[in-house]
């Protein structure tokens, strides 16, 4: 195998040789500098395949050096070199084109899994096979969706994956939170470790802090013996937060300073210890709005907040529908030993037209009844509309809007009423402008509180707009 070339770039004499013998003794081909121009000199000479780039140079900006590399060989693979301080320096650098960051102090496996990342990153540059890898592991995770948003979120999940940042991930209920967490734990450097999830609201606040860090035995009535908690477990992995914004002001600051420190005491007990874990949380709420009522810690909505994705709902990705569709089928069919052909075009035409107030996992169990309460071949739309009321009722309504099409007398009768009903966009229209009117103006705190999207609310301003025209 070709030995790697990596420059090192670290103004630290001692730090710089230190990364220097490490990196030496793998086999990789090193060379220092301690300033940046002469960096940039040596990288306009002879390009390397690997930077190990501290971001805090005294002649020039690290990422500057970055930047040059970059447009030297896109293919290049820069490391950040960061400290505390300069957290937000580094994860800016990650999204300027970085492959991953260190944050100081780091030890020397650590550097070394960093480098080898960056060099299976190069392989994969040459080869197709992590396409399909890629594409069998969102399978894997029922990440599924082509949509351009989706797409999108895609792209942010690799390149998340490629650090240890905290991750935020937003969106309705149902909408794919945990998946999206799954996917991206199995797609970065430490899918080998646990990926262990708690619910902030499933735990009781007396309970959480023991759920969270552990015990000794004694500790509190019923502590029996010693305990490991989430944050033990989680060594060497990641540690998914789910419904966050339900955690108790109290345990948000015990949150913070483990985050900060990387240190804990298990619950009774004054022995300090260590955890290395990537944190990833999710909300179905705007986390914004709850540091702003006060009900969740400023600093540490930073802390968390380093990457934001944001899941959208499933009415927003309708064109995913399809796909979904046989991606639950294929799954379900092979649990339930059936044998399905897939679903009719009237059956999907009907699906892509339901608002999905429960997103994705509501998709799910209607899937999931359609092969429990039907022997096989294809999925029609008489069995969608037997398994949801929603379904029946809309086609029922559209049966009698039919009848009465063909019958004068009730055509009759419906336009005596045309003057006494509004049309419903008329009264949505006024009751999304008076919770804007409330709201000073600002859609996508309204939005909030009308418990939709933002980008629905303007979708829908849009509408309106193009009725109004016509």
């Amino acid at each position: 195998m070709k030995s790697l070339r990596v420059y090192i770039v670290e103004d630290s004499v001692s730090a710089g040789n230190l990364y220097k013998a490490v990196l030496t003794k793998q086999g990789y081909q090193c060379s220092l500098f301690l300033d940046g121009y002469s960096a940039m000199a040596a990288i306009q000479a002879d390009t390397p395949d690997i930077i190990l780039q501290d971001v805090n140079l005294p002649d020039v900006s690290g990422i500057e050096v970055m930047k040059f590399a970059k447009k030297q060989n896109p293919a290049t693979q820069v490391i950040a070199i960061t400290s505390n301080s300069t957290i937000e320096v580094a994860v800016g650098a990650i999204r300027e084109g970085a492959f991953d960051f260190l944050e100081k102090p780091f030890d020397n496996a650590m550097l070394i899994q960093a480098v080898q990342n960056a060099g299976l990153e190069l392989d994969s540059k040459n080869s197709a096979e992590p396409v399909s890898a890629v594409t069998g592991l969102e399978k894997k995770a029922g990440f599924i969706g082509q949509c351009q948003k989706m797409i999108s979120i895609k792209h942010q999940l690799k390149s998340a994956a490629r650090s240890k940042a905290s991750v935020l991930i937003t969106g309705e209920s149902g909408s794919g939170k945990e998946v999206c967490a799954d996917f991206l734990h199995n797609s970065s450097s430490r899918a080998l470790g646990p990926l262990i999830a708690i619910n902030c609201a499933a735990i009781p606040a007396e309970l959480f802090e023991s759920e969270f860090f552990g015990h000794v035995k004694g500790a509190f009535s019923g502590a029996l013996a010693n305990r490991e908690g989430a944050v033990e477990a989680a060594n060497g992995g990641t540690l998914f937060l789910d419904e966050l914004c339900e955690m108790a002001l109290p345990l948000q600051a015990k949150l913070l300073r483990f985050i900060q420190t990387g240190t804990y005491h298990r619950v009774g007990s004054s022995e300090l210890r260590k955890s290395d874990v990537r944190i990833v949380c999710a909300t179905n709420r705007a986390p914004e709005l709850e540091v702003k009522d006060g009900r969740f810690r400023e600093d540490l909505f930073y802390r968390l907040s380093v990457i934001p994705i944001t899941i959208p709902p499933l009415r927003e990705r309708a064109d995913d529908i399809p796909e979904l569709c046989r991606h639950f089928l294929q799954v379900k069919s092979r649990e339930e030993r059936k044998v399905f052909e897939g679903f009719t075009a009237d059956a999907l035409e009907i699906l892509k037209q339901h608002s999905w107030p429960g997103n994705v996992r509501e998709l799910q169990n209607i899937v999931e009844k359609c092969v429990v309460m039907n022997d096989g071949g294809w999925v029609d739309r008489d069995m969608v509309e037997q398994l949801n009321t929603h379904f029946s009722k809309a086609n029922s309504s559209s049966n009698i809007v039919k009848h009465a099409s063909q019958n004068p007398a009730s055509r009759t009768q419906a336009s005596s009423f045309a003057d006494k009903i509004e049309p419903l966009w008329v009264v949505e229209k006024r009751a999304i402008e008076e919770a804007i009117a409330v709201c000073n103006g600002n859609i996508p705190v309204a939005a909030v509180h009308l418990g939709v999207s933002a980008s629905t609310l303007y979708r829908k301003m849009k509408n309106w707009e193009q009725l109004a025209v016509s």
